[in-house]
């Protein structure tokens, strides 16, 4: 069992959310649909400028992603888990990202 394994035991994701509530979810277009390879929903997208976008909802005061599902910090899900973007990917469960969208929400961070 390695430290990563532990840390995603304690911090189940699906459970948790506070990620997809809490940062905007910003990508390269190229990752939407519309685009040759792109996995991404485009019409789950917002444009942000001529290289980026964004998850409709993230960009917001209060940001939540459009493909969020559920009650963060009780039970939620993606929507679009398997063509998630790449910045999705990249945010691991208990990671320094992961500790400030949970405590922003008032979950555990221990």
């Amino acid at each position: 069992t390695s430290t990563s394994d532990f840390v995603s035991a304690a911090f189940d994701c699906q459970t948790c959310g506070a990620c997809c509530a809490y940062f905007r979810v910003s990508f390269y277009w190229g990752e939407a649909d519309d685009a040759p390879g792109g996995t991404v929903p485009v019409g789950l997208t917002q444009k942000l400028d001529h290289y980026q976008r964004c998850m409709a909802g993230t960009s917001t005061r209060a940001p939540r992603c459009v493909a969020l599902s559920g009650e963060i910090g009780q039970q939620v899900g993606c929507t679009i888990y398997p063509v998630r973007s790449s910045t999705c990917h990249a945010l691991q469960a208990g990671d320094a990202q992961c500790l400030r969208a949970r405590e922003k929400h008032g979950l555990p961070t221990a």
